[in-house]
């Protein structure tokens, strides 16, 4: 069972119905709507109303909405001939490694409770809980297409959370496993967001990060956030940065974020050594910005290895 308390002062709340929680101190109720848990507090939802909206509309452009429910089933095995096929296959490749090399080893001791952040359309949090865990997915979008909303193709229970990363509306101390699914990026401070990550995990409790991009150098992701927003300005009319999101890792914020945090931090490449070696000497002899990295991050308490 996820436990949930008030986004805002995280105060116990009550159950008053099926589909209704009350803040014991504020009295503000939060609902359940169309299977989802509408989890941020009313006055913070206009910061997010632009970025929601210039968010879906890119989705769509993306034709990541399917007709049929099996191909979110299938997730993120998709087919070859899908408009963003490149970017499954990549998922594809760091989730098998997310199961094999953490997933399976964590499941040895226990079934598991997982956070989905960023579930996006849930396909993630449908395939843990396919495998038999308890799993919540948090995100900002609740669309029918790409978001939360596409919870009811699929045919394994999780609980959609419509929730900010920084303000969880989650008890403390109550998840094995909390993975960022390709979303660590959309954060504005990864040391706030990453704080909140560390509150609501157990003392033993893994925090991964999948599918955010890592440059060794600062300069080339800065370079192709500015590459990107010219894309999406001249492809759909905006830039798409209505969050001051941080947008990738460099090498010396993770170490920074190791320190400031006191976490150890694991690196497990998706791509083999030697493609990543032939990758970057190809990108240095045509001049190119090194290209981004999209190595699994799994981040621990020091207490867990005392």
């Amino acid at each position: 069972m996820i436990k949930f308390v008030s986004p805002v002062n995280q105060s116990r709340l009550l159950q008053k119905d099926y589909e209704t929680l009350q803040c014991q101190e504020s009295g503000v109720e939060y609902h359940c709507v169309d299977g989802i848990w509408r989890m941020i507090a009313p006055d913070r939802w206009p910061r997010y109303a632009q970025f929601v909206q210039e968010y879906e509309a890119v989705r769509l452009a993306e034709g990541r909405k399917a007709a049929d429910r099996s191909f979110y089933r299938q997730l993120p095995f998709a087919a070859s001939n899908h408009p963003a096929a490149a970017m499954w296959q990549q998922r594809a490749a760091s989730y098998q490694l997310f199961v094999d090399e953490i997933v399976k080893k964590s499941e040895s001791k226990s079934t598991l409770k997982i956070l989905d952040m960023g579930a996006g359309n849930g396909w993630l949090a449908n395939r843990m809980a396919k495998r038999g865990h308890t799993v919540g997915a948090v995100d900002l979008t609740t669309n029918d297409f790409d978001g939360l909303g596409v919870h009811t193709n699929y045919d394994h229970d999780f609980v959609p959370i419509q929730a900010e990363f920084d303000r969880l509306p989650l008890e403390s101390d109550q998840f094995d496993l909390l993975v960022f699914n390709a979303s660590l990026h959309y954060s504005a401070d990864y040391d706030t967001t990453l704080r909140e990550a560390i509150r609501v995990i157990k003392s033993d409790g893994q925090i991964v990060v999948l599918d955010t991009p890592v440059y060794e150098n600062g300069a080339s992701g800065r370079q192709m956030v500015a590459e990107r927003e010219a894309d999406f300005q001249k492809q759909h009319g905006f830039k798409s940065n209505s969050l001051n999101s941080e947008n990738f890792l460099s090498h010396d914020r993770i170490e920074a974020l190791k320190h400031s945090l006191h976490m150890q931090i694991e690196k497990i490449n998706v791509v083999p050594d030697f493609r990543r070696a032939v990758r970057r000497l190809k990108t240095k002899i045509r001049g190119q910005r090194e290209a981004a990295e999209f190595p699994i991050l799994i981040l621990r308490k020091a207490a867990a290895f005392s």
